[in-house]
């Protein structure tokens, strides 16, 4: 399996972390979260599988609370790993991270996440902005 980012430091302990994150089209643009804080950054909606949920329940749990879209019809393209500090969290963490491509079907509300904002932009765009370089390799490899 692919690993981005940094290699894990020998000797430190990591808690594995899978999560769930969504490539979603739409009309030509695709839906993102930009998360302002704790650092500014554009990202694909999705986040951590907690404890007795599948990946694909975290992934509409995480896109609503991130978007406040509802999304149908996802399939798993992607898979990497990364190895992180978390600072929300204090720990450090292996992040298994599950892209799927998915199609947003209807605005419920506004992102409930704190300091998330949903945005439509233009495919090329996502990919220059996105933080994460295993999303944006999975992004770009899609369009």
């Amino acid at each position: 399996m692919r690993r981005y980012g940094n290699p894990p430091i020998s000797g430190q302990d990591y808690t594995l972390r899978p999560g769930a994150y969504a490539i979603l089209p739409r009309d030509g643009k695709l839906l993102m979260t930009f998360q302002a804080a704790p650092e500014p950054e554009f990202q694909l909606p999705g986040g951590g599988i907690d404890a007795g949920e599948s990946p694909l329940q975290a992934l509409h749990r995480e896109v609503w609370e991130e978007t406040g879209w509802s999304i149908a019809a996802p399939r798993r393209i992607g898979v990497y790993r990364r190895f992180v500090w978390m600072p929300d969290y204090e720990m450090f963490a292996e992040k298994l991270c599950h892209v799927f491509l998915a199609r947003p079907v209807m605005k419920r509300s506004e992102p409930m996440e704190p300091d998330h904002t949903a945005l439509w932009l233009a495919p090329e765009l996502a990919v220059d902005l996105i933080a994460s370089e295993g999303d944006r390799d999975v992004l770009a490899a899609l369009i």
